[in-house]
Parts: structure tokens; sequence; C-alpha cells
């Protein structure tokens, strides 16, 4: 790592002294705004030489010009909520920040078609759609959250289980590649990159192939009605495998295939022991009926609660987002995710588990305070006891004397294909060296 610099460490391989001034020079000739990088521009504790905002996708290509023939190295960003996740960056000369390019480009909504700058605010563009009767069935927690940044880091509401993710509903992307090249892929399509598609490569790719700066999405039309059915069931102590007290998995299971369609059914829960709370939303005709006939399916532990409105935790992802927060995400089968909780519950730490129960994709959210062995012995022991159910559980977030402890990715099985698309689209490793997997 090189010198401090603006609170945190820089990576290797940035201009020195002499060479500061004219490169910055020859950033601020591109035409976006360039600005030194303060402590709040930090990348999972990486400090930024310079913070760029560009105003449009040619200057995005401008600056990765630039950055080509200096050799700086550039993290993409959007409202900055998930700096903190992934990996520190082996180095990051230049910050760019998308929040200027913020513009609606198009709503065709007789077509249920929008595309958007990737730097749209995902609670602006919600509103702009809710006028119009539709809507973009993502339902990810806004809170400075950005077209641009729910793509790369792969987010999806809770009612992916009816609309699927970011890359089911996403029907055209343009993006900036490491040499300045732009290409796009999908809807209205004028470059493309022979042999990729390139919405699905760089959803959940972390910046490092380089920067979106438009996205294409299909809509739909915002349900008329929405309900809520709440039923409590208890801790995993009391579930038995595979038949006997009914556990969240079952009741998952039952719900989804039953006649009601939900359109999710997530989980809250306090672990390692106490009750979990299981919700299922049901939107559209006869919304209050369906989320009432399902009253039979909760295996004796009551009638549920149905109200007009989310509980307060519905699609929340727990922890607060503090730079500090300690978050992992627990991927299994749903047909698994009792077992999986109950080796979460086994490591006897307190922990916050919520997610999605019918696609078993769930957050835990551990306390700031969690001890080094402690942790490094719950991701361990978690992984062990998931891998033979097919599933993983991934480092999200964690303070650095937490996270040098353990593989935050842990196996990746598609890890020989993912260096080669690296290899294909950022050779020099200037896109958010080190994110991913193994320092992709």
């Amino acid at each position: 790592m090189g010198a401090p610099h603006g609170g945190g460490p820089r990576g290797a391989g940035a201009p020195g002294a002499a060479d500061a001034p004219a490169a910055l020079e020859a950033l601020r000739g591109t035409g976006a705004e360039i600005r030194d990088a303060g402590p709040g521009d930090a990348v999972a504790g990486v400090s930024p030489r310079w913070v760029a905002l560009p105003g449009d996708t040619e200057q995005v290509a401008a600056l990765m010009r630039v950055c080509a023939s200096l050799d700086l190295a550039a993290v993409p960003t959007g409202g900055g909520t998930r700096l903190h996740w992934g990996r520190p960056p082996e180095r990051c000369d230049l910050l760019v920040g998308t929040r200027r390019l913020n513009r609606i480009l198009e709503h065709a909504s007789g077509d249920l078609v929008v595309r958007v700058q990737a730097g749209t605010a995902v609670e602006d563009l919600a509103g702009v759609l809710a006028a119009a009767g539709q809507e973009l069935a993502l339902d990810v927690p806004s809170g400075g959250r950005t077209v641009g940044g729910v793509l790369a880091t792969a987010a999806a509401g809770p009612r992916r289980l009816r609309y699927g993710t970011a890359r089911d509903l996403l029907i055209g992307i343009t993006v900036v590649l490491a040499d300045g090249t732009v290409a796009r892929s999908g809807g209205k399509v004028v470059k493309n990159v022979a042999g990729y598609d390139l919405g699905k490569l760089f959803t959940g790719s972390y910046g490092t192939l380089g920067i979106i700066t438009e996205a294409a999405f299909r809509l739909h039309p915002a349900a008329p009605a929405r309900c809520w059915t709440t039923v409590r069931l208890p801790g995993p102590e009391s579930w038995a495998d595979p038949a006997g007290v009914v556990g969240p998995a079952a009741l998952a299971t039952a719900l989804a295939a039953s006649q009601t369609e939900p359109s999710a059914v997530e989980l809250d829960w306090s672990a390692p022991s106490g009750a979990v709370t299981v919700c299922a939303l049901f939107e559209g005709p006869a919304a209050d009926g369906r989320a009432r006939a399902v009253q039979d399916l909760t295996g004796g532990h009551g009638p549920g609660e149905v109200t007009g409105e989310a509980p307060s935790w519905w699609g929340a992802i727990p922890g607060g987002g503090a730079p500090d927060e300690v978050l992992l995400e627990l991927r299994v089968p749903p047909a698994s995710a009792d077992r999986a909780l109950r080796a979460v519950a086994a490591r006897g730490l307190p922990a916050r588990v919520r997610g999605s129960l019918a696609s078993a994709v769930l957050h835990v959210a551990l306390p700031a305070r969690t001890g080094g062995p402690e942790f490094a012995a719950f991701v361990s022991g978690v992984r062990d006891d998931v891998r033979p159910l097919g599933g993983r559980l991934t480092v999200l977030a964690a303070p650095r004397e937490l996270a040098r402890r353990v593989d935050p990715w842990g196996p990746v099985g598609a890890l020989p294909l993912m260096r080669r698309v690296k290899e294909r689209f950022d050779p020099g490793r200037r896109m958010s060296p080190g994110r991913l997997a193994e320092g992709l």
C-alpha cells in the first residue's frame, strides 16, 4: 500500500507528486467536475486522490481515456451507500461519482419501458413512475440508492419472488469500459461487445468491469391493492427435520405453491433464539381476501395478522448501513432455509437475520463489537454447515480487523470464468481492482 492520503491508505501506482498537477489538468480537461477526495470518499477504507463528477456518458468516457493513458485506477460510485461493501481496492486514484447523471431519459409508458441515467435516485424514479400508475418492481431501500448502484451491487427487494431481480428487469445498458470505449447492449443497441450480455455481466460486478452510465428497464403497472399477512413461529429449537413443527422454509414453500400467489415471503429473526416472524405480501385484485386465505397454511401458529401496511422492517437490510457494520449474505436452496437458520443459531452469536424465504437470500447482521475470533468461527462454521446444502456465505461488509480474518467471498465456483471476463474487459486492472473474489 502507498502512503496515507485523505484519511486512509492509497494503493500503489498513483502518479507521484511531480505528476499530480499534470494528471489533475488532464482530468479537468474532460469537462467533468474534479475535486480533491475527502475522508467520506474512502472505498472500504482506501482513500482516492480525486473525485470526478461527470455530467454525461461522453465525459465518463473521456475520464477513462485519461485513466488509461496515466494508469490511474478508478472506482465508480452512485449514492455512496455501499462503498464500504466488498474487498478494499488494491489502489484507487479516482472515485467517479454518477450523481450528476440523474436524468430520466425516456419513459414510454405505453410500452412499460423506462430509460434512465445511472445516477438517478431510486426514490426519484419511483415518484415519476407512480404518477403514471407504474413501477420498477425492485423495491430496494432508497436512502440515497441510485439505479447504477442497485445494478452494480445486484440489489433486489422482497418481490424478487414474483418479478425477479435487477438482471431480470433490465432490458438495456450503456457502459464505459476501462479504455474509454462506450458499449451498449439490449434495447436501442448502438455498439455491442460481441458475445457478451453486458446487462448480466455488469449486474453485481461492483465496478470491476467498467462504469454503468445508462439503463433501460421493463416496468409493471402499480398494484391497485396490497396486503400483508404476518405469522410468528417458534424458534429453531422447536423445528423438526424433516417433519414436525412447521419451520419458516416449510411455510414459505406452502405459501409460494398456494393459489393465493404471494408476491413475497420474508423473514425477520433475532438469533440465536426466540420467535421467527414470517410475512407474506399479496398484491392486486382481492389482495385482502387472498391474504386471509392463507390461515390454514400457518401450521397451527395462529391465523396471522392481516394489515394494509408493511411491517417496519419490510425490505430493509439489517444492520443500519454504518461503515463499521458487520453484514453477511447467506444463500441456500429454499428447501434448506430452516437448516441454514439452525446453522446460524448453533454459533450462539446475537444476530439479526432478514430476507427472502422464497428465494432463500438472507442477510445476517452481527454486532459491530463482535470479536475477531468469534467472527472467524461464525463465518467458517456457517460455511461448513451450508456447503453440503448447496449454500454459501459472503461477507458483504466488516471492519478491516474482522475482514482480514476470513476470505470474504469464500469458495467461488465461477472464478475461472470471472478471471477471463476481467481480463477481457479490464486487462490493465484499472477498474476497482481487487474488489471481488480472489482480488479480481
